[in-house]
């Protein structure tokens, strides 16, 4: 069953603070390069940065930004990386409903494991939804180069290229959209208490 959303505890890898809606958050640890420039000259480099949209907004490099509430994907981030990121644009609106997320993909709402699940399952990294308890064990143990989960047996939540998708609030001082639910915090959170799982390859 799923469950409900608990407390976390103190310690942080990083929290990059931003200023109301707007913000810039540190990148994970490493990024692809396809797509960075290359060396052979003065003014060589690589191909522009595909055309961010209302549906699939983008910024160039490897780290996301969240723009008046909206996560827009880095360029340079894998395919699935900038899906998950999407995703999680769709139900940012969404209030916070316990077990949503599990009876069906397109839910009137979310709890904690079920907004991780969802923004995994679209882009192709997760099969069927899970609750935080079954997150503990799922894929890789420790960070993620650009996803990390992070789960104990009451609270889920996802950091997707610097930025953190939480029904809760907790270390947010500017929720956009306000109260909880599905939404984009530009800092990390208090993460003691917590383990770290990833996608392989991710």
């Amino acid at each position: 069953m799923p469950v409900a959303v608990g407390v976390a505890g103190a310690k942080q890898r990083s929290a990059p603070k931003g200023s109301g809606g707007n913000s810039v958050s540190t990148p994970g640890s490493g990024g692809n390069s396809a797509g960075t420039s290359v060396s052979g000259g003065v003014g060589v480099s690589g191909p522009p940065a595909p055309k961010s949209t209302r549906l699939h907004p983008m910024v160039s490099g490897s780290t996301a930004r969240i723009i008046h509430g909206v996560a827009y994907a880095p360029s340079n981030a894998p395919i699935q990386v900038q899906r998950a990121i999407w995703a999680g644009d769709r139900i940012r609106h969404k209030p916070y409903l316990y077990a949503g997320g599990h009876g069906r993909w397109n839910d009137v709402g979310y709890d904690c494991s079920g907004t991780v699940s969802y923004v995994l399952h679209a882009a192709g990294l997760l099969p069927v939804s899970m609750d935080s308890s079954q997150f503990m064990s799922w894929g890789n143990r420790g960070l993620g180069r650009w996803i990390t989960v992070y789960t104990n047996p009451g609270h889920a939540f996802i950091e997707i290229a610097g930025i953190r998708m939480d029904t809760s609030s907790a270390g947010d001082p500017n929720p956009f959209p306000p109260g909880d639910g599905p939404r984009w915090r530009s800092t990390l959170r208090d993460t003691s208490g917590f383990v770290a799982r990833h996608p392989a390859g991710f």
